[in-house]
């Protein structure tokens, strides 16, 4: 286990990374997020139906809802997550390494907002939302939720985000923000939606198991099927970047 997980961060020291979060603040204003020059994104996934009615023991909403706050969903070959087992998931820090083409950037997000919540359209939603914090490559927020619409049965994964590349970065990272960035943006929305679904259905038609937290050191590792890869030695690794 340590093999696979304990160096994906490379030379950097990856527990003082995740512990340093907590001196970080949200590294945009809320009323920023008015402005035009802001990607706003949203990708629905239909996921396997269920009854009418409340969300089912052990059915797809409930699972997705797990997979969920372990953090899941993200495709580990451009997303990969770490945080502390201890900490409730309101108020979490995780430390994130975004891969992108032999570049690895250690960043940092905080959860600021769980909803748990029936609405008026009918639906019953589970999810969360986490807000990048200063030295991250990007600003803004993202939202991972699961919803049921209780007159039919239909249940979807969602992702939401509003974004923008941090305007600190340096002229390298700047100009492949500006040749790849978007692209692996709207690839990962995706992607997060093609592994849940993929995953769920598996699950129901039971093909596989429902992932389980990887934890090493009292830390979790998310996804729980990322591997470290040899090409990962040679990869360029940057802490904080934005």
């Amino acid at each position: 286990m340590r093999a696979s997980y304990g160096n994906w961060f490379g030379s950097v020291d990856h527990r003082a990374a995740l512990y340093d979060l907590s001196d970080r603040e949200v590294n945009y204003r809320p009323e920023e997020v008015d402005e035009v020059s802001w990607h706003r994104d949203e990708h629905r996934t239909r996921l396997p139906d269920e009854p009418p009615g409340d969300p089912r023991p052990g059915g797809s909403w409930e699972l997705t809802r797990r997979l969920i706050e372990m953090y899941e969903p993200p495709m580990p070959s451009i997303i990969r997550g770490l945080y502390r087992a201890d900490v409730p998931l309101l108020g979490r820090d995780m430390l994130l390494e975004g891969r992108f083409y032999g570049l690895h950037f250690s960043m940092g997000v905080r959860v600021t907002e769980v909803v748990d919540e029936v609405r008026d359209d009918g639906t019953r939603v589970w999810g969360w939302s986490y807000q990048t914090l200063q030295g991250h490559l990007e600003r803004g927020c993202m939202a991972y939720e699961v919803v049921k619409h209780l007159d039919s049965g239909g249940v979807e994964f969602l992702t939401h985000g509003v974004s923008q590349r941090a305007p600190t970065t340096g002229p390298v990272i700047s100009l492949g923000w500006h040749l790849f960035g978007r692209r692996t943006q709207l690839r990962f929305y995706r992607g997060c939606g093609a592994r849940v679904q993929r995953i769920m259905e598996g699950v129901l038609a039971g093909r596989l198991e429902l992932p389980t937290p990887v934890v090493v050191d009292g830390l979790v590792h998310a996804p729980s099927d990322a591997r470290t890869r040899s090409r990962d030695r040679l990869a360029v690794r940057s802490e904080h970047p934005g």
